[in-house]
């Protein structure tokens, strides 16, 4: 009972009160997204429409105006005419690589998918098998609706026996074709992995696979990857892991592209999977990833690697113990602005990690970067440096937080106080208290500094805040630090060769501070 007043108590001042857990922030809770920037990541479902094939859009649709679909269908179920049905089936698989509103459905209405389906299983006629899978492909690239019905029509059984197929480009299109539906989220991926996928696929990576098949399967390995609610099976990553760390040495940008996402969708399922992935040993091939000069790659490099410090600090300290901050002055810098937000999002995971992780950054020469994108970043990219210094402000020294100062935070720290957004005030109301109660007697010259920038009158001006959390923080501080005292004494900052520097309590220990 009294652990448990201790802790209530503890959770009253924010910054005593929170612990690794809640300042670490995983991918769904952190605004930056790039996971939805198509052309960065990986589609989920891709069709199969070749350059050369039927081209132009308007001959498709006169083509389509002619087609009598029905017709079409019986031609395609004579299997008493193999040439007649071989023609069908094409014709079918034609009208579905159209680039621009294949008609599936209509095709669908028909009746053509248990046609289609059988045609999987004729062994006999290699041709006729890669034609109709060609079409379930591009059938199951569609919505969910359509993908379920190719499901339901008993494809995935015959898929994964033309993954024994004598002929390669058969064997391909099986791959593709289960890549969609496994891509149409966990229910059938997990159905399809029940199945037996997982084995056949791998089989396939060894050195005379062609370029243009190991890259389709790697995109299925990351379908498989891909959904966390709920994450595949413990057995399936465990299978997929060896191949990860053979794929990621591949020398094609693709290839490696899709690997690194693989990779990134693991260590987004929390940290007994982030430890499966470190156990793998295939974070000291991943952390070069992030100078890689193909941004694609350094993108999901980075997204890899940031879900891996959002977990505990033993897991964190693997990345960092891989040198990966030497990597960050370049990244914090980057011309792409998304690749800067990425970065301080990393870092703020860092800076929420132990005392020394916190001075790793410092030594590595990062803070000033953090200071550079707090003051000149956009929005979001401000919005997380402004929780890689709050969080600094809790984890650290007295002198690694004196450090922090010294590199000019406050103003632009202070200038955030405007922004409309109450999660950022909080945050940073948040560090600004944790200065001021870290410096203990020398918390007058933080206040000097918060006013000479403007902040007081930001903090003022936030006590009219709707948010009432926000209202209480910013009472507190000017309760407690901007308001006139009676008592002749003043508070006299001591100065330093490097600008103000706290004195440290009894070796520097973060936990010698009593607030």
């Amino acid at each position: 009972m009294a652990t448990d007043q201790v802790k209530n108590r503890m959770q009253v001042f924010k910054n005593a009160g929170k612990d690794v857990d809640e300042m670490r922030r995983r991918r769904n809770e952190v605004t930056v997204e790039l996971r939805k920037n198509k052309r960065e990541e990986t589609l989920q479902k891709r069709r199969n429409v070749p350059i050369n094939d039927s081209t132009d859009e308007d001959e498709m649709e006169r083509a389509l105006a002619s087609t009598n679909l029905q017709e079409l269908v019986m031609n395609a179920a004579n299997a008493e005419n193999p040439e007649m049905q071989l023609a069908a089936v094409q014709q079918c698989r034609k009208l579905l690589s159209s680039d621009k509103n294949p008609p599936i459905d209509d095709l669908i209405a028909t009746g053509i998918l248990p046609i289609l389906v059988q045609c999987l299983s004729r062994a006999d006629n290699h041709t006729l098998q890669f034609e109709a899978a060609w079409a379930l492909t591009n059938i199951a690239s569609g919505t969910s609706a359509q993908t379920n019905k190719v499901v339901h029509a008993g494809a995935v059984p015959l898929f994964l026996q033309l993954l024994m197929s004598p002929r390669v480009d058969v064997c391909e299109q099986a791959v593709w074709a289960l890549g969609n539906i496994i891509g149409d989220g966990p229910v059938l991926r997990d159905f399809v992995i029940e199945l037996g996928v997982v084995q056949p696929l791998l089989s396939f990576i060894k050195p005379n696979i062609p370029i243009s098949f190991l890259r389709n399967v790697t995109w299925v390995i990351v379908n498989l990857c891909r959904s966390k609610d709920p994450p595949p099976p413990v057995k399936t990553i465990a299978e997929i892991l060896p191949a990860l760390n053979v794929l990621i040495q591949h020398t094609d940008i693709n290839i490696l592209v899709d690997t690194v996402w693989a990779i990134s969708y693991l260590t987004d399922g929390g940290n007994d999977q982030i430890q499966m992935v470190i156990d793998s040993g295939i974070v000291p091939k991943l952390i070069p990833l992030l100078s890689h000069k193909e941004v694609k790659v350094q993108t999901a490099a980075l997204r890899a690697v940031g879900n891996i410090v959002t977990g505990t600090d033993e897991q964190t300290q693997v990345v960092l113990n891989c040198d990966a901050l030497s990597h960050f002055p370049a990244l914090l810098s980057h011309q792409k602005e998304k690749i800067c937000k990425e970065a301080v999002w990393f870092l703020s995971n860092i800076t929420a990690g132990n005392k020394h992780q916190v001075q790793a950054v410092i030594d590595a020469g990062l803070l000033p970067k953090i200071v550079e994108n707090l003051s000149k970043g956009e929005f979001q990219t401000q919005k997380e440096a402004a929780w890689a210094v709050s969080n600094l402000s809790i984890s650290g020294t007295k002198e690694q937080v004196a450090a922090l100062i010294n590199c000019g935070v406050i103003p632009p720290f202070c200038n955030l106080l405007s922004c409309k957004d109450a999660q950022v005030i909080s945050v940073v109301l948040d560090g600004l208290t944790n200065m001021l109660k870290m410096a203990g007697d020398d918390a007058e010259h933080i206040a000097n500094m918060i006013e000479e920038c403007g902040g007081l009158d930001k903090i003022e001006n936030v006590q009219s805040h709707e948010n009432t959390e926000i209202y209480k923080l910013a009472y507190d501080i000017i309760e407690q630090y901007f308001t006139d005292e009676d008592d002749d004494a003043t508070l006299v900052p001591q100065a330093s060769d490097g600008g103000f520097n706290f004195e440290a309590g009894a070796g520097g220990q973060h936990d010698t501070f009593k607030f």
